[in-house]
């Protein structure tokens, strides 16, 4: 029997692992990790991840050929194929603070790999990695490898999911990148996890490519989704100067063939684990070779964010009389996005920092993101969230103004303002004339996703914000930046 072990029970290694097992089981795999309440989360009846779909698999497939443990160096030992899915936050101090991306952790598996390993085995990057990251691995395994009958080959085989629908991205994928050595062992190797893939995945579907071109084919994607999230955003500016809406401006684009409708919703911002510290990577990846202008441009898509979530809180203060001290302000939604607990660089961050930094008390609301997340999220400096727990702050010092409450009424009673910061569903069958009854006046409703109807809205008695749409007359009045 093939054995896997996969470091890391987090977002990917988690799922993939979950995944591979359902499709192949004649396949062992063992899903490792250090953190103790993680690993008992994932053998328990409470996933420490929410993601559609994955409750139903796991539970299939766990105890029959897909085991989660903390016995990192029996389980790495014992594997044929290792696949390594650690994180890679950014680096918060030192050379290329702030950019670069802190391969520590990566480094410390390797190490560890090398020294318990007693027979060849593939190595397989699933963490999202600057180009060249595996020759340096390569180097780390063959320099502490200890015995010389055993052979380590590289893979890379990035991730291509999207929180919220990762399972039925796994089931159905666009595509499955594996890349290797142009040698005949690394060929080899590359067809030994092309044939675990291909118990579902179609052929032509699954890309071969040399290692370079697989790890910043992974930064490459990112950086194109989040381009063009921040161009659409900076037409929504644009939209509101003018008196244009942004919705049909990006139906009429979206319907060229050539661009398409896909991540053409303006909104308050993009946030998840990846987007902006992908960016922030290529951004020094480009500025080590020599490459400022390539530099430049990439990192313009991560200033763009930053001014859409700035230009948010501007508008909601300077509606407001220019002032939000001591108003309550609903918060509908934490999560970056809808169908995930996750809230790792989630616009609702800075949004709720901005607000908190002008003294508004805060009612926040989410289906999904427990309150001591919440708490933790606001009270951590910038690229804190992706280190271990015990290296993060652990007495929230900014949540004095912040209450978390586990209804959208109870979180819009007696406000001045909801901000709608998340697209879950339920957000969009409210009963807003029985909020808008329960408010204080005049009640305003900033909408962060563009997901209510505005005009119903309107004519219960709302003061309405919608990113990109032809301001309500009240807005107008009033200056775009407080």
């Amino acid at each position: 029997m093939v054995k896997i072990c996969c470091i890391g029970a987090g977002y990917v290694g988690g799922p993939t692992m979950a995944v591979i097992a359902l499709k192949c089981p004649e396949i062992e795999l063992v899903v490792v990790d250090i953190s103790v309440p993680r690993i008992n989360a994932w053998n328990s009846d409470q996933l420490p991840i929410y993601e559609p779909g994955l409750d139903e698999v796991v539970k299939e497939c766990r105890g029959r050929n897909l085991f989660f443990s903390t016995d990192v160096e029996k389980h790495v030992a014992e594997a044929d194929i290792v696949f390594v899915s650690v994180n890679t936050p950014t680096k918060t101090r030192g050379l290329g603070a702030g950019k670069a991306a802190d391969l520590t952790y990566w480094e410390s598996a390797a190490r560890m790999i090398a020294d318990v390993s007693k027979s060849s085995k593939i190595v397989v990057e699933k963490s999202t990695v600057p180009v060249k990251t595996a020759e340096a691995i390569e180097k780390i395994l063959t320099h502490n490898n200890n015995n010389n009958g055993i052979s380590f080959q590289i893979l890379s085989n990035p991730e291509f999911l999207a929180e919220g629908t990762a399972i039925s991205d796994l089931f159905n994928p666009d595509r499955v990148l594996i890349g290797g050595r142009e040698t005949p062992e690394g060929k080899k190797a590359i067809e030994t996890l092309k044939d675990v893939y291909a118990h579902w995945v179609p052929e032509d579907r699954i890309i071969c490519t040399n290692l370079w071109s697989a790890e910043l084919s992974k930064l490459a994607a990112n950086a194109l989704l989040a381009q063009r999230i921040s161009s659409v955003n900076a037409m929504s500016a644009l939209c509101e100067a003018t008196g244009a809406d942004v919705t049909q401006v990006s139906h009429a684009v979206g319907k060229d063939t050539r661009i398409g409708p896909k991540f053409l919703n303006a909104s308050v911002g993009f946030g998840g684990s990846c987007f902006q510290k992908d960016i922030l990577n290529l951004v020094y990846i480009c500025e080590c070779n020599g490459l400022p202008e390539v530099a430049n441009y990439w990192k313009q898509v991560i200033k763009l964010n930053d001014y859409q979530k700035t230009r948010f809180v501007n508008r909601i203060v300077s509606s407001m009389f220019n002032t939000v001290s001591g108003k309550k302000i609903a918060v509908l939604g934490f999560a970056f996005k809808k169908d995930t607990g996750d809230a790792r660089e989630t616009p609702a961050i800075d949004v709720c920092k901005g607000l908190i930094g002008d003294n508004a008390q805060l009612s926040i609301y989410d289906p999904q993101v427990p309150e001591d997340q919440i708490e933790k999220d606001l009270s951590m400096d910038k690229f804190d969230w992706n280190h271990p727990s015990h290296l993060q702050p652990i007495s929230p010092s900014a949540v004095k103004q912040v209450r978390v409450v586990w209804d959208a009424y109870d979180a819009t009673k007696d406000a001045h303002a909801i901000c709608i910061l998340t697209e879950w569903d339920e957000f969009k069958t409210l009963d807003y004339q029985k909020i808008y009854d329960n408010m204080q006046k005049p009640a305003f409703v900033f909408d962060g996703r563009n997901i209510i109807d505005v005009e119903e809205l309107r004519n219960i008695g709302f003061k309405v914000y919608s990113i990109g749409k032809p301001l309500d007359d009240w807005l107008k009045d009033m200056p775009a930046v407080a």
